[in-house]
């Protein structure tokens, strides 16, 4: 069997090989009708939907040198979503799946309760049997919401694989400032080639450009049907891909023939499912430079050091650039309510035993301790307005403390804006070669991610169903806690 990248190997456990003779598919109901499909041998397997009903199945043009010696992923080759198995519901993490043996399942923070999944999903990777001419084909890349690193890196890695399979680059497009460039007249698409991308994986942000806030989705199809657009991928969010699945949902309704495709991107890692998001791994390794940088000014003034970080619903990367940095003292996120009294009294503790506080918060934290009033009001993407916990934090610290120096930094949008390290890289790349590869295996509303180690295809449904947050009961948030004796502070 090939491996995701194409090279031969063994059979590892958490990929399964599909038999040939595989029963007529059957779609079982689940909660939010997340679609299964139930294999000859049993294995469930989360649907992706195609169009290979009316597309033409061709040979790939890999075939030749049997993807230059790799071979091909197998067209039911699956991949278990986890490999857990809890002795009991009291071990870490277990409460938010079905019982001790099963551990697929979606976690909705809001409801308190989890949605179950099947026990694999579809492998990504090259098949043998394509279902579009590359000479045919019409591309579209639009990058959507806010920035990433890694934007411009799985922007470069679609089109190269575009010129991999033999798509003419002339046809193959760049939409500028995100779904708004399809209607707006004075952003035209760009066109992209293998020389017009060469280098701009090394650049922060991305050359298409992106913008926020909902789009006329009939209006968009219309603009695919009169450009010939017959593959379109997405690189968003969780509202990118809620509109790449209201576009593949669309171009079903108005007869237009489009693999849609989304590539999952979050700076914060509140994505459904996947292992990690793109661009993450960048971004906490600039945070924790923050943090540095606050304990050295703490630190030479006997003070405390507020540091706030991205972290709307999720506080991933406050977590994990606090566990990464070394010197945090308190962190503080948005999945874990807060108390005022008792965070200013572990303050100062710190502060009697050691002179100096450095405070990590993510800036959804915090929210109902600063107004009874309630958000104030939405952005561009729905999303609500957050008031400002770092110089909340910062005020409260120099009343409660007077005579000390308090610090509030904020790098904000700079953790966002840089190109990526090496680990992000490397994944930008799978992820743009898996877009394409399973936009010519002829599926569509899909995504394509890294879950449990291993690349799968998932329906766009099962990522955008609610944000992923930070398990208060988890293996990560209790070492972050051990490491730096933080207390409960709600």
């Amino acid at each position: 069997m090939a491996t995701e990248d194409g090279a031969s190997a063994d059979v590892v456990s958490a990929v399964v090989e599909a038999p040939r003779d595989e029963k007529v598919k059957q779609t079982l109901p689940r909660v939010n009708s997340i679609p299964v499909v139930t294999r000859a041998d049993g294995a469930e397997y989360l649907e992706i939907k195609d169009l290979r009903g009316i597309l033409q199945p061709q040979d790939s043009p890999f075939v030749d040198t049997n993807n230059a010696g790799a071979g091909f992923v197998g067209d039911k080759d699956l991949v278990r979503i986890s490999i857990m198995n809890y002795e009991s519901d009291q071990s870490s993490g277990s409460h938010r799946d079905f019982g001790p043996q099963q551990a697929a399942a979606l976690y909705d923070p809001a409801k308190n309760q989890t949605i179950e999944l099947p026990d694999f999903a579809l492998r990504s990777g090259p098949r043998r049997t394509i279902y579009h001419n590359p000479k045919d084909v019409c591309a579209a890349i639009v990058t959507c919401g806010g920035l990433c690193p890694g934007l411009n890196d799985v922007v470069q890695n679609i089109v190269f694989s575009l010129d991999d399979y033999g798509v003419p680059e002339d046809q193959i497009f760049g939409i500028r400032y995100g779904l708004r460039g399809f209607l707006d007249r004075h952003a035209k698409p760009v066109q992209l080639s293998r020389s017009k991308v060469d280098g701009i994986q090394l650049k922060g942000g991305t050359v298409l450009g992106t913008s926020r806030g909902n789009a006329k989705m009939p209006a968009i199809v219309e603009r695919l049907r009169l450009w010939g657009i017959n593959q379109l991928y997405v690189i968003g969010g969780n509202g990118g891909n809620a509109a790449a699945h209201a576009i593949a949902k669309e171009c079903a309704a108005q007869g237009v023939v489009c693999n849609v495709v989304g590539v999952p991107k979050s700076i914060d890692n509140d994505i459904q499912l996947i292992d990690r998001c793109f661009g993450f791994d960048t971004a906490v390794e600039e945070a924790q430079r923050s943090l540095i940088s606050a304990r050295v000014e703490a630190r030479s003034s006997g003070g405390i050091s507020v540091v706030k970080l991205m972290g709307r619903q999720s506080g991933f990367i406050a977590m994990n650039a606090s566990m990464a940095s070394g010197v945090v003292d308190a962190c503080l996120i948005p999945e874990i309510r807060l108390n005022l009294d008792k965070l200013c009294d572990f303050v100062k503790a710190i502060m009697e035993r050691k002179d100096y506080c450095v405070v990590c918060v993510a800036e959804g934290a915090g929210q109902d301790i600063m107004d009874t009033n309630g958000p104030k009001g939405t952005d561009a993407s729905g999303n609500p307005i957050l008031q400002d916990i770092g110089v909340f934090l910062r005020d409260v610290f120099r009343k409660r403390f007077p005579g000390v120096d308090v610090k509030y930094i904020d790098p904000s949008y700079m953790i966002r804006s840089i190109p990526t390290i090496t680990t992000d890289r490397i994944y930008c790349k799978v992820l743009g070669q898996g877009a394409v590869h399973g936009a010519f295996a002829g599926y569509t509303d899909f995504t394509v991610g890294l879950v449990n180690t291993h690349y799968v295809f998932l329906p766009t449904t099962t990522i955008i169903q609610f944000a992923r947050v930070v398990d208060e009961r988890g293996r990560q948030w209790n070492r972050l806690k051990t490491a730096i004796n933080q207390p409960d502070l709600a």
